[in-house]
């Protein structure tokens, strides 16, 4: 009788005992099911097989009946990976774990993230697979950084520098030896003395690419630890079977130098490329090193330094000037200037006074400030940028999968080529030497290093620079595709302008007083907190209007507002709302045209009992950006169409854009329709770019191949943007596109770098061109050189 295995697995979406039912009945038919148990307060379902459970199956009888799995990501730290191939090994491993959905591992940054099944697998089991294939695994936790894992890397890299040195020092007199061959003296050292000092470079210092390529060859695959151990061991165990058949009283030519150099330029090589990628994550470094350790807080009228884990939100704490504001937070007290440079690329300092949002790791220029905390922790803005730029440069772009396919195949590719150049050599010349040695060149100049590095070390630096300007990028598919951006569609309150409108004009029908107007649409947008409805609370205080509470408030999206105010039912919205109540007044409509046509934003304010009229008239101006214009010259330089999308009037819109030099409008759009536009202009070949900042936009930049945030605007937009802009300058739009392009440009040269490397110098090797050190020499300066070309990326600025 067959064991029976549990299943647990989380459930979203389940309302009602029937959710419950459809749910037991779909998991109930899968096969080898002999048991299901759902339950509602917990979201969860236990599924009983008789055998192996099926997570994936599990997961789409879900999804089949109109629920979602849920799921959990898992980040590991992997350690031993030296090139594509190896990053294949791991993500196939992970990826054959039940209930792990998807698994992408960077070479780069030696990460692997996982996406599985809510209750199928935990971390320890995650790690345990990875370490089956022969690398080093654990999970990160939450409080990781770059800079804690600075010392193990920086401990790593010095035992590796002593390692090339002792390996340099030991192969030195091999290669004064070879050099004294080709200048016709005899320096060449006894055979005995090659032999020892060869051997420890090739078992010890070597052992490394033994322990590495076993592992490859044990999990049926291959990486370039298995080349190099194949090609050195060639040439150090020719030299000895050559060494010991010798005729007495004479010296063979050994090859003991070619391997103890080999594995020296590829010891030097690995080390320069780990050196240059601890560069790529300098990003990191910087915004975690923002972070002060403690916090001033002020409890009873006393300060207390303190912990910042202990600080809890509604802590008042004292920043002094000179200091850095460890909590996010709101002024309580104190007026000063804050460097928020570092967090939003802004170079000058921004005034604050009670009542102003403050960002932790900004600096406090001047003012003695009493900041009342909002979020600390994991909440924080600044951890929340190093979330996003963290799985930035962990993700994987979509040009990587090309490079996969071919790492998949390379190294077994590599060893049929090192064989047919074997046997065409030896049958060819007779001579089993020289088809050793140049079998040998093949084995170690194809190294798939260089194609493993190319795409991470670019990205990586690309979303590190863009960081350090105010440009957070979420994932590598958005800096990918951004790179292809031709059309960019703006909203334009709180985007194009600065989103703070004031009450311009007050209109009133005949037989009203623009008094009335005012007190009735201040009623109306008592409890609304949308900047016209603002602008217009503002007005009213200013004339000292007293408003009366509204009864029923409802907000019609797109278009306005409704409610009782004094037993009237009032709406105040747009032209659209008062069309489509039936009502209507030519006087206004006229005086309104005259307004829209000078770039006013007008709202109508109706009566619809107990009488049906039209009764005013309320225009806003809003202030164009000042880098509104730059950015949208900036585009059109770059090629790219810039479109406007608004709920505006048409007249508004077309004052602003007119204003602006934008191409086209669409206005008068409702909220789900500005989705609608991103996909017209999709469907005419177009690579869309939206830029909002508001809820209503987040539709829109969900629809958008790239969506483009403004962080001063709703969590709701970041949430659902690939690309955030974390000060509200539309200019920053540009430099996005300018640092997609400049990075995928850096992907593209170090991809052609790295094939061009292996198509030229495989047949080099074969063709016997190239000696064993020469092709050693070219591996090792093949990976460097690609993540030297990515980190000249560190220096880009919009």
């Amino acid at each position: 009788m067959s064991a029976t295995t549990d299943l647990d697995i989380g459930i979203s979406g389940m309302t009602c005992a029937s959710c419950v039912g459809r749910v037991e009945k779909a998991l109930s038919r899968l096969p080898g099911v002999t048991g299901v148990s759902v339950n509602l307060a917990t979201e969860r379902a236990r599924v009983a097989f008789a055998g192996e459970p099926d997570p994936r199956a599990v997961a789409e009888a879900i999804e089949n009946v109109g629920f979602e799995p849920q799921r959990q990501d898992f980040d590991l730290t992997v350690g031993g990976m030296t090139c594509a191939s190896c990053v294949a090994r791991v993500e196939k491993a992970l990826l054959r774990v039940p209930g792990v959905e998807s698994a992408a591992v960077n070479l780069a940054t030696e990460r692997a993230h996982v996406t599985a099944y809510a209750g199928t697998v935990d971390a320890a089991r995650l790690a345990e697979a990875v370490e089956m294939t022969g690398f080093t695994a654990a999970p990160v936790a939450e409080t990781d950084s770059a800079v804690a894992a600075e010392d193990p890397a920086q401990d790593r890299n010095r035992r590796d520098l002593h390692h090339v040195l002792i390996a340099a020092a030991l192969s030195a007199p091999l290669v004064l030896g070879m050099a004294g061959d080709l200048l016709g003296l005899n320096l060449m050292l006894p055979p005995w003395a090659q032999f020892l000092l060869a051997t420890p470079v090739q078992f010890w210092l070597g052992w490394r690419f033994y322990r590495a390529g076993f592992m490859a060859a044990r999990a049926g695959s291959g990486n370039m630890d298995l080349l190099v151990a194949l090609g050195t061991s060639a040439a150090w165990g020719l030299s000895v079977y050559m060494m010991l058949t010798a005729h007495p009283g004479h010296t063979p030519h050994l090859y003991f130098e070619a391997s103890a150099v080999l594995i020296t330029f590829v010891l030097l090589g690995k080390w320069l490329e780990a050196r240059a990628k601890g560069r790529t994550a300098a990003a990191i470094r910087a915004l975690m090193q923002l972070r002060p350790d403690t916090a001033r807080v002020r409890r009873d009228g006393v300060e207390v330094d303190l912990p910042i884990a202990q600080v809890r939100v509604g802590d008042r704490v004292a920043v002094r000037p000179g200091e850095r504001i460890p909590v996010d937070g709101r002024v309580a007290e104190g007026v000063g200037s804050v460097d928020e440079s570092m967090l939003t690329g802004e170079s000058l300092p921004v005034e604050k006074a009670p009542g102003s949002r403050v960002t932790g790791g900004s600096i406090n220029v001047d003012g003695l400030l009493l900041v009342e905390t909002v979020a600390v922790g994991a909440e924080t803005m600044l951890a929340k940028i190093v979330r996003m730029v963290e799985g930035a440069q962990a993700s994987k772009a979509p040009i990587q999968r090309l490079v996969d396919k071919v790492a998949a195949v390379f190294v077994p590719v590599v060893l049929g080529i090192a064989a047919v150049t074997l046997a065409g050599w030896w049958i060819g010349t007779g001579n089993a030497e020289t088809a050793i040695i140049t079998a040998v060149s093949v084995l170690v100049i194809a190294c798939p290093c260089a194609l493993g590095l190319a795409t991470p070390t670019a990205i990586m630096v690309g979303t590190g620079a863009a960081a350090r300007h105010g440009i957070l990028i979420k994932d590598a598919e958005a800096l990918e595709h951004a790179h292809a951006i031709t059309a960019v569609a703006f909203d334009k309150t709180g985007t194009l302008t600065e989103g703070k409108p004031r009450v311009t004009d007050l209109v009133a029908a005949d037989g009203f007083e623009e008094a009335e107007v005012l007190r009735l649409a201040a009623a109306l947008q008592a409890g609304s907190e949308h900047p016209l409805a603002r602008a217009v609370r503002d007005r009213a205080a200013e004339r000292g209007v007293a408003a009366a509470a509204p009864e029923g408030f409802k907000a019609l999206a797109g278009r306005g507002v409704a409610a009782t105010v004094e037993a009237r039912a009032l709406l105040l919205g747009s032209k659209r709302l008062i069309v489509e109540s039936g009502l209507s007044d030519a006087a206004l409509e006229t005086r309104a045209a005259a307004l829209e046509s000078g770039g006013r934003t007008v709202s109508w304010l109706a009566e619809t009992a107990p009488e049906r009229r039209v009764l005013g008239l309320v225009a806003f101006g809003d202030t164009v950006k000042e880098s509104a214009r730059a950015a949208v010259r900036s585009l059109k330089a770059q090629g790219v169409e810039t479109v406007m999308v608004t709920g505006d009037s048409a007249g508004a819109a077309r004052a602003v854009a007119a204003d602006l030099g934008i191409d086209r409008v669409f206005a008068e759009v409702l909220p789900d329709g500005k989705a609608d536009v991103v996909a017209a202009l999709k469907a005419e070949g177009k690579v869309v770019g939206m830029v909002g900042d508001g809820i209503n936009d987040a539709p829109a930049l969900a629809a958008a191949d790239v969506g483009i945030a403004m962080a001063t605007g709703t969590d709701v937009a970041m949430h659902t943007a690939g690309v955030t802009l974390m000060r509200g300058d539309p200019a920053l739009v540009a430099g996005a596109i300018d640092v997609s392009r400049r990075t995928y440009s850096k992907i593209c040269q170090g991809l052609f770098w790295a094939f061009i490397y292996n198509l030229v110098g495989i047949p080099l090797a074969a063709s016997g061109l190239l000696s064993p050190v020469l092709a050693g020499a070219a591996m090792a300066l093949s990976s460097v050189s690609v993540v030297l070309n990515a980190l000249s990326l560190r220096g880009w600025k919009p």
